[in-house]
């Protein structure tokens, strides 16, 4: 099991009764639609929507995935939060910052496209971020995959931003 979070990010796992997620920080799915119906795409019967509250300390990070979904990130307190995106064609890596709404345009939400590869962190200073993610069609771990598996993407990242090569 993983050590608690110091801090206000430790009380939050307590409160809201997170657990440890497989590609790092805290989660707890907190909403699971009674609609199934199987997806155009062939790939089975998927709930209409998902939703969970995802935490992320100083220092911790959600490696390098994608879900073929599309997926809503809200920031619900703390952050900054950074999210990393990439493509699926591998051409760029987008940085993307989570918080309260500003005349520099920083928002507090981002819609990642199905398909495309995310990871995310707090941004440097920040204690911690509790977001929630909100999935449609909704999330199962059959549409859900490592970057550290794919060896495109592996091979692609150290030529398009050597510094999110950790993120993996």
């Amino acid at each position: 099991m993983s050590a608690l979070p110091a801090g206000r990010a430790g009380e939050l796992v307590q409160l809201l009764q997170l657990a440890p997620h497989p590609e790092g920080g805290w989660y707890r799915e907190l909403f699971r639609s009674a609609d199934a119906t199987p997806h155009p795409d062939g790939r089975g019967p998927r709930q209409a929507l998902t939703s969970i509250d995802f935490l992320l300390a100083a220092g911790e990070r959600s490696a390098l995935h994608r879900v073929r979904s599309d997926e809503a990130w809200h920031l619900l307190e703390g952050g900054p939060l950074q999210l990393w995106l990439m493509p699926p064609d591998l051409s760029r890596v987008e940085l993307h910052t989570l918080a309260p709404v500003d005349a520099a345009g920083h928002r507090p939400r981002l819609v990642v496209p199905a398909h495309w590869w995310q990871a995310a962190e707090p941004a440097p200073g920040a204690p911690y971020a509790l977001v929630g993610a909100t999935v449609g069609p909704g999330f199962d771990f059959a549409d859900f995959s490592f970057g550290r598996d794919d060896a495109a993407l592996v091979q692609a990242l150290p030529g398009l931003r050597p510094d999110t090569t950790r993120l993996l």
